[in-house]
């Protein structure tokens, strides 16, 4: 039975696809989209570790932007190292608010003539708005419409994507080509080895459909991405990042560049450097807690040290089943002074007390490639 059609929502191109094969949809970020297919969510996650899982990113925002002052223009908004990256190379960076906070988190790639940017389907709006605010005129924006993304994740998907482009499978990691008309990134949002491939929309749709033919690749829904992204430590816009959360507190300072760590100039860097040196009063943690007691995105963290006791310390960001690791995981803010690796920490689940332990991040080990 397919399902009907979501009103007022936006549709993948590959809508037909997915309906096709019976997936459940739901809707997310405006878009009607699959969370799952027929085998589930558990099978799809073990089926992406062990395999190949096409997942449809079609929702995300792509965006151009070319100008002679592209780079120290975006440098004022985005702390990475823009300037000593070579055409094709890829870099995981954060849109910056004069707060410290984060407008959002994104992928850019330098091109010939200027830069590719990835961006969350859930800030299309709001990241547009905010880059026509701070780039000047002689910076132009040209957004993509309907574009074909499709991200092929697993340790067989280098195999399977070599067929059809034999060189993908030297690709180093956070780097990009075109072949034709298909832009091709090595990257992911799984922790493991995988392709993420960006086509116009009629070509697209014919390219899934060759890869959907391979023994190897299963469609893989939303609820899998999450659990997947979740096992591998990595931040979700809206949870572990936010205008509130600043990248020193996210834990992911490594994607702010070494000169621009020295030299600042960027929106925020006055915060972000003086955390970068005396540190933050929060932190990113990750935790694991015993079956059945699964904490869920809200729910109150408190101390177990007695200097603390029954004080909250912070709450959960994601949590749910790790399908790989057979037990419950999540991530949240505390209190730095309660962040050790190694302590225990208290957790509100279902209005009972659950002790969590606080482990290093990721869960899941990553198997990005390496050359």
């Amino acid at each position: 039975m397919i399902q009907e059609k979501e009103p007022n929502l936006s549709l993948s191109p590959l809508d037909g696809i997915h309906r096709r094969l019976g997936a459940r949809m739901v809707p997310f970020a405006g878009y009607d989209m699959p969370i799952q297919y027929p085998t589930g969510i558990v099978a799809e996650h073990h089926h992406t570790r062990q395999s190949a899982g096409l997942f449809d990113v079609s929702h995300m925002g792509v965006l151009e932007i070319e100008g002679e002052q592209a780079t120290k223009e975006l440098e004022r908004l985005i702390p990475c190292d823009l300037a000593e990256m070579s055409s094709g190379q890829m870099r995981y960076g954060v849109f910056m608010l004069p707060t410290g906070g984060i407008v959002d988190d994104l992928l850019i790639t330098r091109q010939e003539k200027g830069y590719l940017l990835v961006i969350n389907a859930s800030r299309k709006v709001e990241d547009l708005a905010y880059l026509k605010a701070h780039l000047k005129d002689n910076s132009h924006i040209h957004v993509w419409e309907k574009p074909v993304m499709v991200a092929l994740q697993g340790p067989k998907a280098a195999i399977v994507l070599a067929r059809f482009f034999p060189t993908v499978a030297s690709m180093p990691f956070m780097t990009a080509a075109a072949f034709g008309n298909i832009w091709i990134s090595r990257s992911g949002y799984t922790g493991e080895d995988g392709f993420e491939i960006l086509i116009s929309e009629k070509e697209g749709i014919l390219f899934t459909e060759k890869l959907l033919e391979a023994s190897e690749v299963k469609p893989i829904g939303l609820g899998a991405r999450d659990s997947l992204r979740l096992e591998a430590g990595l931040c979700l816009y809206g949870h572990e990042l936010s205008e509130d959360i600043t990248p020193v507190e996210a834990g992911i300072s490594w994607s702010i560049g070494k000169r621009r760590r020295q030299d600042g100039g960027f929106l925020g860097a006055d915060k972000v450097m003086a955390q970068g040196t005396q540190g933050s009063t929060r932190r990113r943690i990750g935790f694991v807690l015993q079956p059945g007691s699964i904490a869920r995105e809200g729910a109150e963290i408190k101390s177990l040290d007695h200097s603390f006791e029954g004080k909250s310390i912070g709450h959960v960001t994601s949590g749910g089943h790790s399908p790989t690791l057979g037990y419950p995981i999540g991530m949240g803010y505390v209190d730095t002074s309660q962040s050790a690796v190694g302590g225990e920490i208290l957790i509100e689940v279902r209005g009972q007390g659950r002790v969590a332990k606080v482990v290093k991040l990721p869960f899941v080990p990553h198997s990005y490639f390496k050359n």
